[in-house]
C-alpha cells in the first residue's frame, strides 16, 4: 500500500512536471524553434552572443542608472533625517502613507532606495537596448585611417562614436533632471522641518545639489561639443552641394562657442546662488545672456541675414573651400576616390570580321534582352506547370575551352500553378517540395537558326561537357513554404518517358523532426496540426523552411543590406546562389545622400547559399570597410576570408549591379571635381534615354565581355554609357572590371571634345528612319506577326561605338513565343539589318567604305583649281 502511494505521488510529480516542461517549451516555441535553426546552419554560437549581447548590453546600462540613482539617494539620506521626528498622526491614510514614504527616504532604507533605484534604472536602460547593436559597434569599432577636413577626427568617430554619444547625452539629462528635482524635492521637505526647529539644511546637501547641478551643466556643454560635430551633416545647401558651407562654419559654429561659454558662466552663477542665496542679479544675468545665445543659435535670422548679403552675391568663391570637401569626402563614401580616367580614341580602322578580337566580341555579344529570354525559357523549357524560371542572369564559363558570356536560369518549383484539385497537403509539404536543374544559352545567338542550348532539359543534359551532380533546388528565390523531407510518401523527382521517379531528399538543411515533441513544436509554430498527425515521418525527416534566400539571409544577418540581384552558379557538385551585401550609414562626414539614410557604401560580403543543402557561407569582400572590420570583431567566425571561397565559385564572382548603378549615378555630379565646374554643372552627366514602343527607357548597366581594360584579354565586365545633362550625345562610358585582378575597377573612358558620338535617342530616331528597315517591319506586321525592337546596346569595338539592337518576331495568336530574326548594328549614320552578328559587321564594314568613299567623291567637287602663275614680271 505504502508502495503504491509513493507510486502515485511519483506519477502525480512526474505528470505535474511534464506540464510544466510542455507549458514552458510551448511558451518558448518561437525561441526553440530560432536554435533549432541556427543549429542546422552551423550558426549556434552566432545565434548565442546575438542573443547575449543585447541583454548584457541591458544589464550593464541598467546598472550604471541604477548605481547614478541609489548612491545619490544614499548621499541624500546622510543629509536626511536630522530633523527631530515626529509621530505619525492616527487617521489621514494618504497623509499617513506619504509620510511614512518620507520617513522611509529620510532614513535611508535600502528596502525602498533598491526597488525605486532599479525601476528608473531599467526605465532609462530601455532605449538604449533598443540600440543595442550601435552600442557594439561604438566598442568594437576599428579606426579607418581618413579624417574629416574641418575638425582633423577620423571617420569611424562619425560612423560609430557620435551616435551612441547623442543616445547617451539624452538619458544621462534625463537621468540627472530626474535626480535633481527629486533631490531638491527632498532636500527642500527637510528644510522646511528644519525651519520648525529654527535648524538649517546641513551644507553637505547644497554640496550634492551644486555637484547635480555640474553635471547637469556639463551634459548641456557636451551637447554643444556634440553639435559642432553634427554640423558637418547639415544639408542646408542641396541641392547644390551637401555639408556646412561658409554660414555653418563662420556663423553657426562661433555661436555654438559663445553659447557654450555663457551655460558653463550660468553654471558657475547658479552654484554661487545655491550656496550664498545673495547673488541673484548675477544668475538672472548670466540667464539672459544664455537665452540671447540660444536664439541667435537656433535663429535662421543671422544665418540667412549672412547668406544674403556675404555669401550669395560672391557664392562661387566663398564656397569653394566647402564644395572642395564635399567633392572629396562624397568620392571617398561611394569608394570613388581612385576611379580612373582615359580617353577613348576614335579610330576609323579597317575592320577584319576574321581577327580574332573582332570574333572574340562577336561571340560575346549579349543580343537576348533578358525579359525576351525569360519567356523563351519559360515556353521552352519549364517542362511541367509546378516549376517556374524566376530571373535570367548574366554570367561567364569557359565552354570547350572558349571563355564565354552566357544567360542562365534555375527552374524552380512553384505550387501556384498546380490544379485545384491537386493542392492539398501531402502534395504541397511533401510531393512537390523542389526544383530541378537550369538552363544555359550562349550570349550572343543567330537569328533565322534555332537556339543553341549549354544546358536544357530535366535532368539536364549538355553538349558541351557540363555536368550537375546534384541539381535539386529545395532554396531559392521563390516564397517557399515548409517542406518535409525526405518523407515515406516520396518526392517528386526526375521525368522520364514512362513517369516520374521519386525522390528523397539526402541534404543537411533544414531541422530533424525525428520525435512527437519536435513534430508538435513545430505544428504549433506553423499552426497546422498535420503536421503531428502526419504518419509519413521518418527518422530522416527534416523540415525545411525560411527557404526564399534572400529571406533566409536577412534573418541571419539583418545588419547586411542585399542586393536586389541573386545569381546562380552551376558548378558539378551542385547549384549555388551568389548573393552581394553592402553595409551601408547616412553618417558619413561631409558626403551628399543618395538616399535619405545612405551617404555611405561598401559591398563588403559575397554570400554563397547552396541550393540543395541551404547552407549560408559569408565571405569578406572589403577589408577596408570598418563596418564590416566592427562586425567581424563583434561575431568571430562569422564571416570568412575571400580567398577560403572554392574556386569553381570564386571565378564567378561579379562586381554587382545595383551598387554600381549608385556609384555612377554619384559620380555623374560629383566626377566634375573643380570647385567652379561643379558650382556651374558644366559637365554634370545623366543616363541616356531611348523611346521605344511609346515608352522612355532609361539606360542602366549592363554585362559585357570586351578586351576593353586590357587589349591583350577578355574581361566579363560592367558598362555604362553616359550622355550631358540635358543632351542627346554620349559623354562617356563608365566601366567596372569583374574578373580576376580587375575585379573592383573602375574606369571611366571619355570621348575626345569636339567629337560628336551619336546617343542611344540619337541612333533610334537614325534607324527609324531608315526605309529599308521599315520596309521589313510593315512586311512582317501584315503577315500575322508582331515586330518587337529589344534592348539597345552600346558596345566599344576597336576603336568604334556601335549600337547593337535585337529584332524578334512574335506570333499575333495567344502563344507569343519571341524569336530572334535579325541584327540591327549601326555606327554613326550607317544602319544594317542581318540574321547574324558576323553578317551584320561584315555588311556595316562594306557600308561604311562606300559612305567614305562617297565622301571623298563630294569632297572633290568643291576642291578649287589650283591657279595659274602670273606673267613674268608681274607684282
Amino acid at each position: 500500500m505504502r508502495t503504491l502511494r509513493w507510486l502515485m505521488r511519483l506519477g502525480i510529480v512526474a505528470l505535474v512536471l511534464g506540464a510544466l516542461f510542455l507549458g514552458l517549451s510551448l511558451f518558448f516555441r518561437d525561441f526553440l524553434v530560432e536554435m533549432w535553426w541556427f543549429q542546422s546552419l552551423g550558426y549556434e554560437a552566432y545565434f548565442w552572443l546575438r542573443l547575449t549581447y543585447r541583454y548584457l548590453i541591458f544589464a550593464a546600462f541598467t546598472l550604471v542608472f541604477f548605481l547614478v540613482f541609489f548612491l545619490n539617494f544614499w548621499i541624500a539620506s546622510r543629509f536626511l533625517g536630522t530633523a527631530p521626528e515626529r509621530e505619525l498622526p492616527a487617521g489621514a491614510p494618504a497623509r499617513r502613507r506619504y509620510l511614512q514614504l518620507l520617513s522611509g527616504f529620510r532614513s535611508g532604507s535600502l528596502k525602498l532606495y533598491t526597488p525605486f533605484s532599479l525601476l528608473l534604472g531599467i526605465f532609462l536602460a530601455l532605449p538604449l537596448y533598443r540600440q543595442w547593436e550601435t552600442t557594439l559597434l561604438f566598442l568594437f569599432a576599428p579606426a579607418t585611417g581618413a579624417v574629416d577636413p574641418v575638425f582633423g577626427i577620423d571617420v569611424s568617430y562619425y560612423l560609430f562614436s557620435l551616435p551612441i554619444y547623442l543616445l547617451l547625452f539624452n538619458e544621462m539629462v534625463l537621468a540627472l533632471t530626474m535626480l535633481f528635482l527629486g533631490l531638491l524635492l527632498l532636500y527642500w521637505l527637510e528644510s522646511r522641518l528644519l525651519h520648525q526647529h529654527e535648524l538649517h539644511l546641513p551644507r553637505g546637501a547644497r554640496v550634492h545639489l551644486s555637484f547635480l547641478v555640474v553635471l547637469i551643466f556639463l551634459a548641456g556643454i557636451w551637447n554643444f561639443l556634440l553639435q559642432r560635430h553634427q554640423l558637418l551633416s547639415t544639408m542646408s545647401h542641396t541641392p547644390l552641394f551637401a555639408g556646412p558651407g561658409l554660414v555653418e562654419m563662420r556663423v553657426v559654429l562661433p555661436l555654438i562657442w559663445v553659447c557654450l561659454v555663457l551655460l558653463a558662466g550660468t553654471a558657475a552663477a547658479m552654484i554661487v546662488f545655491i550656496h550664498s542665496g545673495h547673488r541673484l542679479k548675477y544668475l538672472l544675468g548670466c540667464l539672459a545672456l544664455f537665452a540671447l545665445a540660444l536664439v541667435g543659435r537656433y535663429s535662421d535670422y543671422l544665418p540667412n541675414l549672412v547668406q544674403k548679403y556675404i555669401v550669395a552675391p560672391n557664392e562661387i568663391s566663398r564656397e569653394s573651400s566647402y564644395i572642395t570637401n564635399n567633392i572629396q569626402a562624397t568620392l571617398a563614401a561611394y569608394h570613388l576616390d581612385k576611379v580612373e580616367t582615359r580617353e577613348f580614341r576614335l579610330e576609323d580602322i579597317p575592320w577584319d570580321v576574321r581577327n580574332r578580337e573582332i570574333q572574340a566580341s562577336l561571340r560575346n555579344i549579349p543580343v537576348w534582352d533578358r525579359e525576351a529570354l525569360l519567356d523563351v525559357y519559360e515556353e521552352l523549357q519549364e517542362l511541367r506547370t509546378y516549376y517556374k524560371f524566376t530571373s535570367v542572369d548574366a554570367d561567364r564559363y569557359t565552354v570547350g575551352g572558349v571563355y564565354q558570356q552566357v544567360f542562365l536560369a534555375p527552374r524552380e518549383i512553384n505550387l501556384d500553378e498546380l490544379p485545384p484539385g491537386v493542392r492539398n497537403w501531402i502534395n504541397e509539404k511533401l510531393k512537390y517540395t523542389h526544383g530541378y536543374g537550369a538552363v544555359m544559352t550562349p550570349a550572343a545567338q543567330g537569328g533565322e537558326e534555332p537556339m543553341t542550348w549549354f544546358i536544357q532539359g530535366i535532368p539536364p543534359t549538355s553538349a558541351y561537357g557540363f555536368t550537375i551532380a546534384q541539381p535539386a533546388i529545395y532554396y531559392g528565390l521563390e516564397n517557399y513554404s515548409y517542406a518535409i523531407a525526405p518523407n515515406d510518401s516520396g518526392e517528386q523527382g526526375d521525368l522520364t518517358e514512362d513517369s516520374n521517379q521519386v525522390s528523397h531528399y539526402q541534404g543537411t538543411g533544414g531541422v530533424p523532426v525525428n520525435s512527437l515533441w519536435r513534430k508538435l513544436v513545430f505544428a504549433i509554430y506553423f499552426g497546422d496540426r498535420d503536421i503531428f498527425f502526419t504518419t509519413k515521418t521518418n527518422p530522416s525527416s527534416r523540415m525545411l523552411f525560411r527557404r526564399n534566400i534572400t529571406a533566409m539571409i536577412q534573418h541571419l544577418t539583418p545588419f547586411l543590406r542585399l542586393d536586389r540581384d541573386p545569381y546562380i552558379v552551376v558548378t558539378e557538385k551542385g547549384i549555388f546562389w551568389l548573393v552581394d551585401a553592402y553595409t551601408v550609414s547616412h553618417r558619413y562626414p561631409y558626403a551628399a545622400p543618395f538616399e535619405e539614410n545612405l551617404n555611405y557604401i561598401r559591398n563588403s560580403v559575397k554570400i554563397v547559399v547552396d541550393a540543395y543543402n541551404g547552407q549560408v557561407d559569408y565571405y569578406l569582400a572589403e577589408s577596408s570597410d570598418p563596418i564590416i572590420r566592427a562586425y567581424q570583431r563583434m561575431y568571430p567566425g562569422l564571416i570568412k576570408n575571400l580567398d577560403d571561397m572554392p574556386a569553381d565559385l570564386r571565378s564567378h564572382v561579379r562586381y554587382p549591379k545595383d551598387l554600381f548603378d549608385i556609384q555612377i549615378k554619384m559620380y555623374a555630379k560629383y566626377h566634375q571635381t573643380d570647385p567652379e565646374v561643379f558650382y556651374k554643372q558644366e559637365d554634370a552627366w545623366e543616363f541616356p534615354e531611348v523611346q521605344q514602343n511609346n515608352r522612355n527607357f532609361r539606360f542602366s548597366p549592363y554585362y559585357l565581355t570586351l578586351n576593353l581594360i586590357d587589349k591583350d584579354k577578355l574581361d566579363f565586365l560592367l558598362l555604362c554609357p553616359m550622355s550631358p545633362r540635358a543632351r542627346n550625345n554620349l559623354r562617356a562610358l563608365c566601366v567596372a572590371g569583374c574578373d580576376g585582378s580587375n575585379y573592383g575597377r573602375l574606369i571611366v573612358y571619355s570621348f575626345p571634345k569636339g567629337s560628336l558620338v551619336y546617343g542611344p535617342s540619337q541612333m533610334n530616331a537614325v534607324i527609324n528612319q531608315d526605309t529599308l528597315i521599315s520596309e521589313q517591319f510593315t512586311l512582317w506586321n501584315q503577315q500575322g506577326s508582331q515586330v518587337e525592337r529589344g534592348r539597345m546596346l552600346v558596345m566599344p569595338v576597336s576603336g568604334s561605338i556601335l549600337y547593337i539592337q535585337p529584332v524578334y518576331l512574335k506570333a499575333s495568336a495567344r502563344l507569343k513565343i519571341p524569336q530572334l530574326k535579325r541584327i540591327i548594328m549601326a555606327k554613326g549614320e550607317i544602319v544594317v539589318m542581318e540574321p547574324s552578328l558576323e553578317e551584320g559587321f561584315a555588311r556595316l564594314h562594306e557600308r561604311l567604305q562606300e559612305g567614305a568613299e562617297r565622301l571623298q567623291r563630294r569632297q572633290q567637287r568643291f576642291v578649287p583649281a589650283s591657279p595659274e602663275a602670273p606673267p613674268d614680271g608681274g607684282p
